[in-house]
């Protein structure tokens, strides 16, 4: 197996790593860059099971699991919703809290929001842009992750397409 982040090949089993949020197996070195996960209950189960010769229990189709993930477009806000925000706001002429008032929010909501402290859910972000004439929700789908590939060979990592910011 090959470490998500380096893409090194790793001896015996990876080490399961959150990583800003997202569980990724990787080799030792990698690991460091993030906190190191424990194995559930039902993993350890389910591998002691395994090696002692028990069928592994049938799993779902991943292919078509797959398929059905890559085909929803998924939504996601622009980077600057918050300067966009503000000044749609301020061409109308509206206080922020006139804005609160007309959207039914607090006005520390929209403070934060427009501060850049918080990001808005999607929902929140669908009455900004009903209530300012403003579009800060945008859909996109797969990514085309050749065109990120870097000259290295091997496989696909998040190595090869993110730099990590070394403290």
């Amino acid at each position: 197996m090959n470490c998500e982040i380096c893409g090194k090949t790793i001896e015996g089993r990876p080490i399961r790593t959150k990583i800003d949020g997202s569980v990724l197996e990787v080799c030792k070195e990698c690991s460091k860059f993030g906190r190191v996960q424990k194995d559930t209950p039902l993993e350890r189960k389910f591998v002691s099971r395994n090696k002692k010769g028990n069928p592994q229990r049938p799993q779902a189709n991943k292919q078509n699991v797959q398929r059905r993930r890559r085909e929803e477009p998924m939504d996601e806000l622009v980077e600057d919703y918050n300067v966009l925000i503000r000044k749609a706001r301020e061409s109308k002429g509206w206080t922020r809290e006139e804005l609160g008032a007309k959207m039914y929010e607090k006005v520390s909501v929209i403070n934060r929001i427009e501060s850049g402290k918080m990001e808005p859910d999607i929902k929140l972000a669908k009455k900004f842009e009903k209530t300012l004439g403003i579009t800060i929700i945008e859909k996109y789908d797969e990514m085309d992750l050749e065109s990120f590939k870097s000259s290295a060979s091997g496989p696909n990592t998040l190595g090869s397409i993110v730099k990590i910011k070394r403290k």
